[in-house]
């Protein structure tokens, strides 16, 4: 849409119309609103209910304008434009009617400002100032909202609410839990959940941004700062490979909030809870703020220099095919290419960041989807193969709901019938095993932008390569795009930048425990496909962990740890799953003595004597950066943990807030209602034949060890099947193969 001046009539493109508003001719789309186009323009309309994410509510009444031959102000939301309408924002009957509305959005709402967490960003406020009286003509007294506990996320003050419904149209057509409605009519209208429960959707942080007034405030971040003292900085979600774009709201080096930056092409202008509140794991009390030495069974804390001095002896004893290099698939690109170039410099071909993926025996690493995540909007068929694709990703699941709104046909290839927010078309619930002769029979016959998605349930599995076989050769017989998700924030990156083996991968290091090994941002507890296997082999060697958090795990494996900065206190780039590098700047400050990694490593590295690591600043090392064509080792098809064909196959998904070591330490996401706890979800007929209950507790058991697991029952789990989630240290080790379940 272009303005001109409102003498020259503009062109009119097919499908639009010429109107004007305030003089200024231009055109708009047909069936398109008074309010979207006056936003083109730059012309302000003032208004409280709409968004242009959201259905159209006309609650407020705040954008009412004049529009010429019609006898009553217009809402600018709700009124369509025509072919040669002529609209006035700003004439007396306009103005009234907005001075009208504002006062009576007044009557009721208290004169709190000074202690509401929205003051200072507030839209009431902003507006109020404008198109407010100075005094109230309103004597009687207002009325008062009991407030809703909404959960661990989301603070509620419902007398401040104005009814405007952004926040139960976001629960409804966003979301699609419907968790939000109103109560009641009239003057005693509020809006709430009725039943009182948490907001369980992964996506409630949405409702603070959408509130135009303090009703719906941050509950992390509650009275802790004021808006004008907080310092926004650009950064990138690290919890999943769609980096959606965010700012880190700081405060003298301490990140105190996070809220959604507009990119249309990678999260619009929403952002998940866990992106949201993560940061909240930056101050654990375990972080690594000091380099620390083991001295026989004690650590103390000790220089950057006599830590490097031990860090660089190690490598130096063990270098060669004994020393392995085991990388977080969250790591930044550059620190990567550094970690790459270490590897090369010691003479290792031991290289990985694929820690979760047991089946590389065809040596698989991450690919940019085929299919634009923003293109996924209109898609007309969509296969979801091994995903808990609201848990995984869940800005992806909320444009899988888009595009299913808009008509799209949704079937799902799974081992659980994993709950999601969308219509489907057909679900196919079989074991892992069936995963990939399943794919061949769903039926996407007169698909025109069909798209197939493949998951961590299935990259992770001990099928995984038949799986991925079996979805390559399903798109190419239907002509559709293969997006198969990135297992790991940055896996796309380090995939490019050279994190992989050129000798042995993760598994094959793990297997044939090399002497000496270098973690690198690693829980090593909790990271691992196969924790036993991991923490034996890291046990018995020498290991110099870079590390965000001293944990209770890194301190039983390594033998010097050096503190480094967490992705917020970084500056870097990562790959996300379009293949889209982005950029982000350092927001928080690192705690005491930690550096950020790639500091650390040109130290180490200069130690060591090696090239490539002569730079002096961030601006230096970028220069020497490039994508590296690595031919990548295959590994080995993993064996059973149990003889084929007994026991339960075991089902491993991701628990949404347990997926890093930063979110597990977000104390509210740990309270949030969809963080179950370890347990074991069984099909009713396995569990009747196992003898166990629903509510009761269960021996699990496998080669690797026995878990005493809290039981639950669904007919969504595939018969032959048991469902755990990974990230909790009670199924770390039932992550894989078969296993026998007896009542405890």
């Amino acid at each position: 849409m272009s303005a001109v001046e409102s003498d020259i009539k503009p062109v009119v493109p097919e499908g639009h119309v010429a109107i004007e508003i305030d003089g200024v001719a231009m055109t708009a789309p047909k069936g398109s609103m008074i309010i979207a186009a006056a936003d083109k323009a730059g012309i302000p309309i003032p208004r409280f209910c709409y968004h242009d994410k959201l259905s159209i509510a006309a609650n407020c009444r705040m954008c009412l304008v004049e529009v010429e031959k019609m006898p009553k102000p217009a809402p600018a939301c709700a009124t369509p434009v025509m072919d040669g309408m002529k609209v006035i924002t700003r004439s007396d009957k306009a103005l009234k009617s907005q001075r009208n509305v504002m006062e009576f959005l007044l009557i009721n709402h208290p004169l709190d400002c000074p202690i509401c967490d929205q003051g200072g960003e507030c839209e009431l406020q902003d507006l109020s100032l404008g198109y407010g009286r100075s005094v109230s003509r309103f004597s009687e007294r207002k009325r008062v909202i009991a407030d809703e506990d909404f959960g661990p996320l989301v603070a509620s003050d419902m007398t401040r609410c104005i009814q405007c419904t952004r926040c139960v149209r976001f629960t409804a057509e966003v979301a699609g839990t419907y968790e939000l409605g109103g109560m009641m009519r009239g003057e005693n209208l509020q809006i709430g959940t009725y039943d009182g429960k948490p907001l369980t959707t992964e996506l409630s942080g949405n409702v603070i941004d959408v509130c135009p007034v303090g009703a719906l405030t941050n509950k992390v971040f509650r009275f802790r700062a004021r808006p004008w003292e907080l310092v926004a900085r650009e950064s990138l979600g690290f919890s999943d490979a769609l980096h959606s774009n965010l700012f880190l709201h700081v405060r003298r080096g301490e990140v105190m909030r996070t809220v959604p930056r507009d990119n249309e092409v990678v999260n619009e202008c929403w952002l998940s809870d866990r992106d949201r509140y993560a940061h909240q794991g930056l101050y654990a009390q375990d972080r690594a703020a000091k380099p620390m030495v083991r001295d026989g069974n004690d650590w103390r804390e000790t220089s950057w220099e006599e830590a490097l001095a031990k860090a660089a002896k190690i490598l130096r004893d063990n270098g060669g095919d004994q020393l392995g290099i085991l990388v977080h698939p969250a790591t930044s690109n550059e620190e990567g290419a550094l970690l790459a170039r270490l590897a090369e410099g010691l003479g290792t071909g031991n290289l990985d960041h694929r820690l979760a993926q047991r089946d590389l025996s065809d040596a698989a690493v991450a690919e940019p989807f085929a299919m634009p995540v923003a293109d996924i909007d209109n898609a007309d068929v969509i296969v979801i193969v091994g995903s808990h694709l609201r848990h995984e990703l869940p800005l992806l699941h909320q444009r899988v709901r888009k595009a299913q709104r808009k008509g799209a046909r949704v079937h799902m290839v799974n081992p659980v019938d994993f709950d999601v927010a969308f219509d489907v078309a057909s679900k196919t619930i079989v074991t892992m095993a069936e995963l990939a002769t399943a794919l061949a029979g769903v039926d996407i016959a007169g698909a025109q932008r069909a798209v197939v998605i493949v998951g961590g349930v299935a990259e992770t599995s001990e099928h995984a390569s038949a799986i991925r076989a079996a979805a390559r050769g399903f798109a190419s017989a239907n002509n559709a795009k293969l997006c198969r998700i990135p297992q790991g924030a940055n896996a796309l990156g380090l995939s490019q930048h050279g994190v992989v083996p050129a000798s042995r991968d993760t598994q094959s290091m793990l297997t044939d425990a090399r002497s000496a090994y270098v973690i690198y941002g690693i829980e090593p507890g909790l990271d691992f496909a196969d924790q036993a296997l991991a923490l034996k082999a890291l046990s018995g060697a020498q290991v110099v962990a870079f590390s965000h958090y001293a944990c209770e795990s890194t301190r039983a494996v390594a033998d010097v740890i050096l503190p480094i900065a967490a992705l917020p206190e970084n500056e870097g780039s990562l790959t996300n799953l379009d293949g889209y590098v982005q950029h982000f700047t350092a927001g928080g400050k690192a705690p005491g003595e930690a550096r950020a990694g790639w500091r650390v490593l040109r130290a180490l590295g200069a130690d060591l004597g090696l090239a490539g690591f002569d730079f002096t600043d961030y601006a230096g090392m970028r220069k020497g950066l490039s994508l590296r064509n690595v031919v990548v080792a295959k590994g080995t098809a993993p064996a059973h943990a149990l003889p084929h064909g007994a026991g339960l196959a075991i089902v491993a998904s991701q628990a949404i807030y347990r997926s890093d070591a930063t979110v597990r330490r977000a104390a509210a996401l740990q309270a949030h209602p969809l963080n179950l706890g370890p347990r074991i979800v069984l099909h009713p007929d396995d569990a009747g034949a196992a003898g166990v209950h629903a509510d009761g507790v269960a021996k699990v058991k496998n080669a690797l060890g026995t878990a005493t697991l809290p039981v639950a029952i669904s007919d969504k789990v595939a018969r032959g099947c048991a469902w755990v989630e990974s990230g909790y240290g009670a199924t770390a080790a039932l992550l894989s193969g078969n296993v026998e379940v007896s009542r405890a």
